[in-house]
């Protein structure tokens, strides 16, 4: 079952600035690419992605803006799953 989430405008604004920034970890850009490549697509979240923030949601450590981007990932996720 396709997932009709789409990433918000705020979101994508977001994962925009941190692909850009040069301070952002590997995993935060990451989560990035993956809100925007669903920012305008009926694509869901694959499976590894769905891994890799679902750890940065249950990490206390994770910043905000990585939680922010997790969170926007896993509610792409398959129905599924």
């Amino acid at each position: 079952m396709a997932n009709s989430n789409r990433s918000g405008s705020k979101t994508t604004s977001l994962a925009a600035r941190t692909l850009a920034s040069s301070s952002a970890s590997g995993v935060q850009k990451s989560l990035a690419a993956s809100v925007l490549s669903q920012a305008s697509t009926n694509r869901v979240t694959g499976k590894a992605m769905e891994g890799v923030a679902s750890s940065a949601l249950r990490n206390p450590n994770s910043s905000p803006v990585t939680q922010k981007l997790a969170g926007s990932v896993v509610s792409q996720s398959s129905k599924k799953r």
